[in-house]
Formats: C-alpha cells, sequence, structure tokens
C-alpha cells in the first residue's frame, strides 16, 4: 500500500502511513499565474490512497486533478473533512445539491471512499462507488481521559449531536448529556444541561463541527454561571470562520482542541488510527 496527501492533508497522510508502515509519496503543488491550479504525482501501483480534504474549492480542484493523476489498480480515497457536505439539501428552488455533485465528482477514477464523521450519513449515497463513515469519538474520548481526568462531564451541544457525546463519553469514561435551550423571554434565553448537574464539573462540550463558535461561547459562559468549575471544547473539524476560535478563547474556554482533518494548531486529536484502521478492514 502507497498513501499519498493531498497539499492540506500531507501531516495526516503521513502519521497514517507510518501507523500502517506503508510508503509515502509526495507531490508537487502550485498555481499558475492566471490562478488555474498544477499537480504533480508520480503515484502508481497496485494499492493507492489518496488522503485530502476538501476545505475550500481550491482544495476540491486540486483533489480531483490529483485523482486523475495517480495511476492504480485499487484507488481508495479518503476525505477527512468534506467541504459542502452541509448543502445535502435544495433549500430553495433552483439550487443545487452541492454535496451531491461534489460526492459524483469525487468517485470518478476511485474504487471505494471514506469521510471521516460527516454531518449527514445520507451524502454517503450520492457517491457512485461504496462509501463508508468512520468516527473519532473514541479518539477524542481518549484525549478527554488524557487531558481531563477530574470529574469531567461530556455535553453535546443540542440533543442532535447527543449520539456523539455519548460515544465520546464511553471511551472517556465518563457521564454525558446534552445542552438545552429554553426561552426566559423574547431577549433572553437560558442554555443549561438537560439531566445533570454541571456545578463542579470539567464540562467538556463535544460536537462533529466548530465554525463560528458563537452558540458554543455563549453556552460556556451560561454553565460558568451555573457553576461549572471549568469549560472545554473539542470537535472533529475546526472550521473556526469568521474568528471562531478567537471568540471561543476570548470567552472563558480553558482549552479548545480540534482533530487534524483540518490542520491547523488546534490539532490535537488524529484521525490517523481510525483511518488505518478501517484502510486494514477494506
Amino acid at each position: 500500500m502507497k498513501i499519498i496527501g493531498a497539499e492540506h492533508s500531507q501531516v495526516l497522510a503521513a502519521k497514517t502511513a507510518r501507523i500502517l508502515d506503508a510508503e509515502l509519496l509526495s507531490a508537487e503543488f502550485r498555481s499558475f499565474p492566471d490562478g488555474e491550479l498544477y499537480v504533480r504525482a508520480e503515484a502508481s501501483g497496485d494499492e493507492l490512497v489518496i488522503i485530502g480534504s476538501v476545505t475550500n474549492s481550491d482544495s476540491l480542484i486540486q483533489l480531483l486533478l490529483l485523482i486523475d493523476a495517480c495511476e492504480a489498480e485499487d484507488l481508495t480515497l479518503v476525505i477527512p473533512y468534506m467541504g459542502y457536505a452541509r448543502q445535502d439539501k435544495k433549500f430553495r428552488p433552483g439550487e443545487p445539491i452541492s454535496a451531491r455533485a461534489v460526492a459524483r465528482a469525487l468517485s470518478q477514477g476511485t474504487d471505494r471512499v471514506f469521510t471521516i464523521n460527516v454531518h449527514e450519513e445520507t451524502v454517503l449515497d450520492h457517491f457512485t462507488v461504496p462509501a463508508e463513515n468512520i468516527s473519532i469519538a473514541e479518539s477524542i474520548g481518549d484525549y478527554i481521559r488524557r487531558m481531563i481526568p477530574k470529574n469531567p462531564l461530556v455535553l453535546a451541544p443540542d440533543e442532535g449531536a447527543a449520539d456523539f457525546a455519548a460515544d465520546v463519553a464511553k471511551s472517556a469514561g465518563c457521564e454525558y448529556d446534552h445542552l438545552q435551550k429554553t426561552r426566559l423571554s423574547g431577549t433572553e434565553v437560558n442554555i443549561a444541561p438537560k439531566n445533570i448537574d454541571a456545578k463542579g464539573r470539567s464540562v467538556i462540550i463535544v460536537d462533529d463541527i466548530i465554525s463560528t463558535g458563537g452558540t458554543l461561547a455563549m453556552a460556556a459562559g451560561m454553565l460558568r454561571e451555573q457553576g461549572a468549575a471549568e469549560v472545554h471544547a473539542a470537535c472533529v473539524h475546526g472550521v473556526f470562520t469568521n474568528g471562531g476560535y478567537a471568540r471561543l478563547a476570548s470567552a472563558n474556554i480553558r482549552s479548545i482542541a480540534a482533530s487534524d482533518t483540518i490542520e491547523s494548531g488546534a490539532s490535537r486529536i488524529s484521525a490517523a488510527e481510525s483511518i488505518a484502521a478501517a484502510l486494514k478492514q477494506r
């Protein structure tokens, strides 16, 4: 097996190759003066794995070019973060289903696809090759167990993320709950755990994606008012748009951890072990 990483997934590709004792291939990425992208990869073999996140439109085009450049009998595509996946339905007449368009495009030239904690697993149905979603809830739970051992409480930001929080908490060996928003008036809301008192607890709010961080920052402030000893945030995909990381850091959140599906300074958790395990079993 040989592994090659797209430009913004090189660290994750290297970690995965190391775990699997696989050959790590390199590629050249640059832009022409007119903005068009250039990719060169001497990548061929019986089994080839491409690891590449779609973090913006350029990275999508780059990944399409990398797929086309690779020559393999068996080509697996791992998409750690799949941009456009949240655009999974028509909200207004005339709109595309962007997740479908991206999935169909990335299916061309590949034999199978893996995603990491994709926002809605129904997106997998749009790929025209076998597609499977990998969860790194266990890795996030391991991180919590190592870094926050004192009286931890895992909280999902809403009921929709409760199953993910349950998986994280199982790995961390702690309790979990989800936050519930109660409207007190036309302008005032209260956010608190539905069933478990946060007083005196080390609270970790976990989610698949942290984008702007606005709701999470508000929840952290209210949890501190309710007596939480400290508040942490952990997610799979640290998007942090519009100053999202700074917003959380200024909200008295003690630590902010994301995985390396989007490589950044917040990448304290790795998806490499989960990817390697899935590749072994394919």
